[in-house]
């Protein structure tokens, strides 16, 4: 009697335990995504040591050309900065792509403005490989000179990052076609889009320095 009273009965009990169940779910389903969150940026740091390195590397020959050519001969300003902006492009779209996974909640504007980013990407790598052909060509090939070295392993390192995150996101169409945008894809189209803006801010780097810098100076 008691228990009907004060609404205590177990089928209450019963009732705030299934509501407890599905928030208990969601709270860990949250902290995991924090954990996996806070994992990446520990990737994206690892990864911007080994891109200093590579930049203090490319520094370190700046000089060193062996009697080879040099970035006036071998480099187009116009080629890339045509990168620049397919770059800078898709780092756009794919800001967009976030907004509408994480506030529209729309399957279709997410897959479309990743799509855009995609193609943007590929175009970016086109123009990369037009660009190391025509060195190849004009015989500057990684082993001329220390000079050609550092600027063909960072810009060939970025390239392949750049490759590595158009894979990513094929397969991450074929996550969404499969599962849906659930809590886990969207946690992984999240660090998709970090690590895309990464490799935006370390291409401006290598366009400053070794484009502009190496050719004006």
């Amino acid at each position: 009697m008691a228990q009907a009273i004060h609404g205590k009965g177990p089928s209450h009990i019963g009732i705030r335990m299934s509501n407890a169940a599905p928030e208990s779910r969601k709270e860990a389903a949250r902290s995991e995504a924090e954990e996996a969150l806070f994992g990446f940026w520990v990737f994206l740091m690892s990864d911007l040591i080994i891109f200093s390195m590579l930049f203090a590397t490319y520094a370190t020959m700046g000089h060193s050309l062996a009697g080879g050519p040099g970035p006036h001969e071998l480099f187009d300003l116009g080629s890339a900065a045509w990168e620049t902006v397919a770059l800078l492009l898709s780092s756009f779209t794919c800001g967009l792509a976030t907004l509408a996974m994480r506030y529209d909640r729309s399957t279709g504007k997410t897959l479309f403005w990743f799509g855009v980013t995609l193609l943007l990407g590929l175009t970016f790598l086109s123009l990369e490989l037009h660009d190391f052909f025509t060195m190849a060509s004009k015989g500057g090939v990684p082993s001329r000179s220390g000079w050609l070295s550092a600027s063909w392993a960072l810009i060939g390192t970025h390239g392949l990052h750049v490759t590595s995150g158009c894979i990513w996101m094929l397969i991450m169409f074929a996550q969404v076609a499969k599962f849906g945008l659930d809590p886990l894809v969207q946690t992984r189209f999240m660090r998709l889009a970090l690590f895309w803006h990464f490799l935006d801010i370390v291409w401006i780097g290598i366009f400053s320095i070794v484009y502009l810098l190496g050719v004006l100076s």
